[in-house]
């Protein structure tokens, strides 16, 4: 299967996973229904797929790839964790009812709660890294899960935000930032900071030429 096949395989079946979530709800959710629903071999599946949780990690990444991509991201830490933030957002708002349902079975599957909460913190730290922030140490850690708690916040936001452009979402997260912000969430890196200075004093491109 080349890497093309493999795209395409798992967003078929991430397609028809989350559809039979939103349908019947998360605890009822089977990969061999959703192999079944995506005309997939069930064998390639449950070698791609070990477990059902395995639908949500693939998502998670899925979303980060979307936020990791290089593609003019850049502003102060505040703006590019903004922009990181809602790129993964744009991801799943195309699983929307899904991974609502995933979000109310949470209460009842501690043990799903877990995984998904260390996933998280390990994208806050890949957001963390790409947006600038410093995140080193003690204070780095607990930057982290301030973070992570940013996120929550807006990820509970958006699990109601029925508006066309999520705008109920940004407003969650800029109310979320600011609050971080106040806190020293945000603090930049030493390699941020000098990328700040270089861009506000500039380089010049030529050496300067003196007048004979």
């Amino acid at each position: 299967m080349t890497e093309i096949d493999r795209e395409e395989f798992d967003l078929a079946l991430l397609e028809a996973g989350f559809t039979i979530a939103a349908e019947k709800g998360w605890p009822r959710f089977t990969l061999v229904e959703a192999a079944q629903r995506a005309g997939l071999p069930i064998d390639e599946v449950r070698a791609r797929f070990p477990f059902r949780h395995s639908l949500l990690f693939r998502l998670g990444r899925l979303a980060d790839e979307s936020a990791f991509r290089d593609d003019g991201l850049s502003g102060s830490v505040r703006e590019r964790v903004f922009d990181l933030f809602m790129r993964r957002f744009d991801v799943f708002q195309q699983y929307r009812e899904g991974i609502r349902a995933v979000l109310q079975a949470l209460p009842t599957e501690p043990g799903l709660t877990l995984l998904l909460g260390a996933a998280t913190l390990d994208t806050m730290r890949w957001m963390a890294e790409v947006a600038g922030v410093e995140c080193s140490g003690l204070g780095g850690l607990m930057r982290l899960n301030g973070l992570a708690g940013v996120w929550g916040f807006a990820l509970r936001a958006w699990e109601k935000d029925e508006t066309a452009d999520l705008s109920q979402t940004m407003a969650a997260l800029d109310q979320g930032l600011d609050k971080a912000e106040r806190f020293g969430v945000l603090k930049p890196s030493p390699d941020r900071l000098m990328d700040q200075a270089s861009q506000r004093t500039g380089i010049a491109d030529h050496p300067l030429e003196l007048e004979t």
